[in-house]
Formats: C-alpha cells, structure tokens, sequence
C-alpha cells in the first residue's frame, strides 16, 4: 500500500520532506553518488602515490561502472521476485566493505579489484531508490517525493568533491573510508524502512513476459529514449568538454571552472526542490518537453559567451532543464510500471542511463574531431531540440 493510499487526503501532518521512509531512501541517494564524486579530486594525488599513468587513473571510475550495465537489470528482477530489501541491504553492505577495504590496497592493480566488487555493490543502489519511491508513493507526492529526492542527489554531486578532497589531506587512501557509511545506511534500511514488497508468486517466466508487456508501450519507450539522450548530452557535451571549452577560452584554473560548472548543480538542486510547485503550473509531460528545449537553449549559447562569469547563464539553464527532468522521467516510469515488475522497470532506466554516461564522451569525441568544440555544443543542441520534438509527437 501506498502512502497516498493509507492517506487518501494528502493530508500530511508535515512536509514530504520530513517523512521518515524517504529520508532513509535520501540517505540510499546519498550513498548512489559517493562511488565517484569523492573520489574525482583525489585521481592526481593517487596516480603520483601509487605510480599510476594518467591515462590508467580513469579505471578507477570504469571498473566502478561497468558491473552496473551487466548487472543493474537483474537485481531489479531479483528485487521484484524476492523484495528490495534482500537485494538493497546486502549491496549497501558490499559496496561500504568493498570501498573500506580500498583503503588498504597498497598496489594499483588490487585498489581495481576492490572498485570493482564496489560497483557490484553500488549497481542496484541508484536504481533501487527510484524503485521504492514508486513504491511509497503515488500521484503528484510521487512527482515530489523524485524532485526532492533529485535534489538531494545534486547536493552530494555538488559537495562530495569538496569533501573527498579535504579529508585526502590527510592521505590518499582516506576517502575510501566514506563508503563505510553505507553500512549504517544498511542496517536502517533493514529495520527502519517501512515499505510495501511485491508479491510475486507467478512462474519465472510468466513474470518476464507479464514485465515484457507492460513495457511494450511508446510512453515507457518515449521515456527510455530521453533518459539515454539525457545522459548523452551531459557525460559528453557539459561534463567532457565544457571545462575544457571554459579552461581554453578564458586561460583560468581549474578551481576557478569548477566553481563556476558547480552552479550546475546548485540551480539542479533548487529546482528538483521545487517540483511540486513547478507541476502545479505545468503539467508534467510538458515539463519534461521544455526541460529538453532549456537544454538546447543553454547548450547553444555556450561558444557565445567571451565573459567568464556570463557562462552563468548557459549553465544556470542546463541546471534548469537537469533539475526537472530526472525526477519527471523517473516519477513517469515509475507510473508506468505495476509494482511487481517496478524494480525491472527502473533498473532498465538505470541501465540506460550508465548507457548514455559510457557512450556520451565517445559520441560527443567524434563529433570534436570532425566539427571542433563549437560542433559539439551545436550536436548536444541538436540531440536536445530532437528529443523535445520527438516527446511531442509521442506524448
């Protein structure tokens, strides 16, 4: 049962915010997006201790990613036929003794083996937590529940750099200590989290195909699209190469061009916050139609700006059109998906997304060699104004 449907008034003796489930699911949130963004800053200080190239410091962020393409669809099937719990709680685990154990790891190619079993761990985690969202609630706190939600991921994105960074003044390995966190998160899962479990008593394979024909329909593929080209458009066009747009143009430091992409992640945070107000003036189909013409708008403007602090603008507007869509497009699958197959459903979505993260940089590289830095934005732009058109027509 849902909490709308335990509470059919929505009426809520506090905020959303405050309610006890969905905190817990922002801490699940919290511990989706540790994996990488503690460690980013720390990459040069590891490479120089451990003697490591700087083409080879990047496998610490592969070998982290990629169990989650292979296995983020079948721990939502796992989570479907056998409760979130059972696949969340030991994944949290694996991925805080996994991560601890790196701090150990005096030899390269062992701190690899460690990430990896870390990211076996942390594939279910940032899935999982869309799924139980889906699960708790329904309507418009669903939509609200994603936005704060939303939020909440930005601001880990927005502050773990600097968090990583600090404690690494006091030794290279000491970051990895972070992920232990997942441990607690963990056990109050298991014997705080007051959640609804599917009841999934039908052969294996009926259950596939009862799943397979539930996504059989154009709004869940109309979201799967947008959601890859999403990420597609950030890890390649703003994440690859805005820095290196904003470190050629305006010859500046690279705190300097982290401070000013972090107001990405600040204005993403405000927004998602704000959803609930947002959804009482548009709906949320449209919403996420104009999150992707914001995109385009933010993306074209970029090889426009000559002034530093004007990249603002273009930023601010990409931090826009993120805040509204991630949580829309996960509350819409969420939607779409019958409880029992739900955790399938938002690990396919979770899947798509590492998907677009991989092949962003590699699309948006080939684009910079045949058209330059400017081809790229002009693409990312494209790719935008393509998908808001194509919503459109299938929405």
């Amino acid at each position: 049962m849902t909490v709308n449907e335990a509470n059919p008034q929505n009426g809520y003796p506090k905020p959303l915010y405050l309610d006890h489930n969905l905190q817990i699911i922002f801490l699940i949130t919290l511990m989706a997006v540790l994996g990488v963004a503690s460690l980013t800053p720390v990459f040069p200080k590891i490479a120089k201790e451990l003697s490591v190239s700087p083409q080879s410091i990047g496998l610490l962020i592969t070998v982290f990613t990629l169990p989650g393409i292979v296995l983020t669809p079948i721990l939502g099937i796992l989570a479907d036929r056998f409760g979130r719990k059972k696949i969340l709680v030991p994944s949290l685990v694996l991925f805080g003794c996994a991560g601890g154990a790196c701090v150990f790891a005096q030899d390269f190619h062992l701190l690899l083996i460690f990430r990896f079993f870390q990211g076996v761990g942390a594939a279910s985690i940032g899935s999982l937590n869309a799924t139980l969202i889906g699960d708790l609630y329904s309507g418009k706190d669903r939509m609200v529940a994603m936005g704060y939600n939303a939020s909440v991921l930005s601001v880990g994105t927005a502050t773990y750099p600097t968090i990583g960074g600090a404690i690494a003044l006091f030794g290279w390995n000491y970051p990895f200590l972070l992920p232990m966190l997942a441990i607690p998160v963990g056990l109050l899962v298991l014997f705080s989290l007051k959640n609804p479990e599917p009841d999934n008593q039908q052969d294996f394979f009926k259950y596939l195909r009862a799943a397979w024909k539930s996504m059989k329909n154009i709004r869940v593929f109309s979201y799967f699209t947008a959601n890859l080209f999403t990420f597609i458009i950030l890890y390649g066009a703003f994440l690859t190469y805005l820095p290196i747009f904003i470190g050629s143009r305006f010859s500046t430091s690279p705190f300097l061009i982290g401070l000013v992409m972090s107001a990405m992640s600040v204005v993403t945070a405000v927004t998602s916050s704000q959803l609930g107000r947002l959804i009482r003036i548009f709906s949320d189909k449209r919403l996420l139609k104009i999150s992707f013409f914001l995109y385009a708008t933010g993306l074209m403007l970029i090889p426009f700006v000559h002034t530093l602090w004007f990249m603002i603008l273009p930023i601010a507007l990409f931090g826009l059109a993120h805040g509204t869509n991630i949580p829309i497009i996960q509350a819409l699958i969420a939607g779409e998906s019958p409880m029992q197959y739900r955790g399938v459903f938002m690990s396919l979505n979770g899947m798509i997304l590492r998907l677009g993260q991989t092949i962003g940089p590699l699309v948006m590289g080939a684009i910079y060699v045949l058209w330059g830095i400017s081809g790229v934005f002009a693409a990312g732009s494209i790719m935008a104004v393509g998908i808001a058109l194509f919503l459109i027509l299938t929405l």
